[in-house]
């Protein structure tokens, strides 16, 4: 007996040390990879179509981002399913630095409103490793001027009188359907959404005077508010725009919880190495510093951010809980 307590003994710390061993082996071949990263082609993923904002910037990103890690840095779009195909590929990838997810904000919805099956699906709070927040966006109530309404008291008075109102949005569930229900809710109103697939279809109806309103981010819509097709009611973040330093925020209107803001960052798969994401994190935040970087997002209407990828956790975790909350008190879902 004692020999046999012995063998097994024995057997016990072969087994412990050759798994030792083995997570030494694997610890050891992540820090090489971690140290000679990049060695090869890092594909930047978009969830959306080209030509949109989200596109454009993942583009203008990548290619300063390929100067300076010495690698091409090329940018693949996956879109479907609200950005929900392209986020899911992503975080199934390989957690090694090469494959990379550019997104903005309905990233952290998307999942609450589609309620996929999780096989189709991600998870946004803890299926990724955040890189950093590359910037903000103003999101904006804009009218189209045969509306006859200039301000959003006109709009919510009309609503109020029994006027049917509609307000197009770039899709169920996106940040600014989201601001579209919380101002009903905090107005007394009845809007009705109309909901399309992206930024560009819903602005073009609005121009035309299809839909008499619609939330949207503002690199799309400037031109239009320059020339006076299009006017800008109010702004849905917590501050002013710099862009439009005039456009009150719905929260200085009387409207304090409706404060719905856009950001977009650049997201990992879950257990990307720190010395990868450190790595990544120190170039973006150089080429958010650069002039001609500035200067081009504010055609998008858009604002550097960068920090530390804690800043990201911390502002997508705070959109899961609160506009989560939203989400499931008033019900909104993909039509």
């Amino acid at each position: 007996m004692r020999q046999q307590r012995s063998r097994r003994a024995a057997a016990a710390a072969t087994g412990l040390a050759t798994a030792a061993m083995a997570v030494l082996a694997l610890s050891a071949a992540c820090a090489q990879a971690a140290a000679t990263y990049p060695a090869k082609t890092v594909t930047m993923v978009v969830a959306y179509p080209p030509g949109g904002d989200s596109d454009a910037m993942a583009r203008l990103y990548a290619d300063k981002l390929s100067a300076r890690l010495k690698q091409p840095v090329i940018v693949e779009n996956r879109p479907g399913a609200g950005g929900v195909v392209g986020a899911a590929f992503v975080s199934r990838a390989p957690a090694d630095g090469y494959t990379l997810l550019y997104t903005p904000n309905p990233f952290t919805l998307a999942p609450m409103v589609l309620k996929l099956a999780p096989s189709a699906s991600y998870d946004p709070l803890h299926g990724f490793t955040p890189v950093i927040q590359t910037a903000v966006q103003a999101v904006l109530l804009v009218a189209n001027p045969q509306a006859g309404v200039k301000s959003v008291g006109e709009m919510v008075a009309a609503a109020r009188a029994g006027k049917t109102l509609t307000y197009g949005s770039p899709g169920a569930g996106s940040p600014m359907h989201i601001a579209g229900e919380m101002l009903n809710r905090a107005a007394g109103v009845k809007i009705q959404h109309v909901p399309y697939k992206g930024v560009a279809p819903a602005v073009n109806d609005v121009v035309a005077g299809h839909v008499p309103f619609a939330y949207v981010t503002l690199g799309p819509v400037a031109q239009y508010i320059n020339t006076g097709r299009l006017i800008p009611l109010a702004i849905t973040d917590a501050r002013r725009s710099p862009v439009l330093p005039n456009v009150p925020t719905l929260a200085e209107l009387g409207y304090k919880d409706v404060v719905v803001g856009a950001w977009h960052g650049v997201m990992a798969p879950k257990g990307t190495p720190p010395e990868v994401i450190r790595t990544l994190n120190q170039q973006l935040n150089e080429v958010l510093r650069l002039p001609e970087v500035a200067d081009k997002m504010a055609t998008f209407g858009a604002t550097p951010v960068g920090g530390a990828p804690a800043a990201l956790e911390k502002v997508n975790a705070a959109d899961y809980e609160r506009l989560g909350k939203v989400i499931r008190e008033l019900a909104i879902t993909a039509e």
